[in-house]
């Protein structure tokens, strides 16, 4: 049986030296589970928030099999667990993705500089209460706030900003997910409005938002495109690491 572990301590060690915020995001129950197929004495644990999902600890194909329900990105610990999830899901698609370092010091000159780069007719605005249902309204803006369970939710422990033209979000930088010490940062600008220095801008007002309050602003890119913006910002690569992308029709259990 899989079950969700409350005590999530229990968990802590399964995940030891993995520097990955989502992870956290779970342990320190700020949001996302923990399950385990032994509530006492946990030998494997599977961390979930959002899309993904992550495996540590002894592999165990009970937790592998139960996979959440929708589009999973499905990440190994190590490569025993990146054969069992090859074994489960046949059908995954194997990604590589690009892990930052978790320690950046920025150039604040730097960045405020960026944030001052506004083409004429768009307007930079911090995502509040309009802004958050707006966000929900269009698929592409969606996960600048759908990994949390409500707007007031948001509103406390998410941070986010947009730019607008014409009334319409057309980039944002926001928090994917909140741990306790950051966010995790999500990107993205609309098609017709990329190669405009856009997600500069609002990467950079959402960088320096975080600082202001303490909170560090963590960066892991899907592409090469996003490793070369977060180098941009401050940030430096640290490595590559395999995921495994499960589409949302797969059989759960």
């Amino acid at each position: 049986m899989v079950y969700e572990l409350a005590d999530t301590e229990k968990a802590t060690a399964l995940f030891e030296g993995w520097s990955e915020t989502l992870i956290w995001s779970c342990l320190q129950r700020v949001m996302g589970k923990i399950f385990v197929t032994d509530l006492e004495k946990p030998h494997s644990a599977l961390a979930f928030v959002g899309f993904f999902a992550f495996y540590g600890g002894e592999p165990d194909r009970e937790l592998v099999m139960h996979k959440p329900a929708g589009f999973v990105i499905m990440t190994p610990q190590n490569e025993a667990w990146a054969s069992l999830i090859e074994e489960c899901w046949p059908s995954a698609q194997k990604e590589t993705r690009f892990s930052i370092r978790k320690d950046t010091r920025f150039d604040l000159p730097v960045l405020k500089k960026m944030t001052e780069t506004i083409p004429e007719g768009y307007e930079l605005r911090r995502i509040d209460a309009e802004i958050y249902d707006q966000c929900l309204s269009d698929p592409l803006t969606c996960d600048f706030v759908s990994c949390f369970e409500s707007k007031e939710q948001y509103l406390e422990l998410g941070r986010g900003m947009v730019l607008l033209k014409n009334g319409r979000i057309v980039s944002g930088a926001s928090s994917y997910t909140r741990y306790k010490e950051g966010i995790e940062i999500e990107v993205d600008t609309v098609s017709e409005e990329r190669r405009k220095g856009l997600a500069t801008i609002v990467s950079a007002a959402l960088i320096l938002l975080c600082l202001e309050e303490g909170l560090y602003p963590s960066w892991d890119a899907q592409n090469m495109l996003s490793v070369h913006l977060a180098e941009k910002l401050g940030y430096e690569f640290d490595h590559e690491y395999t995921v495994y992308e499960v589409a949302s029709d797969e059989r759960t259990h």
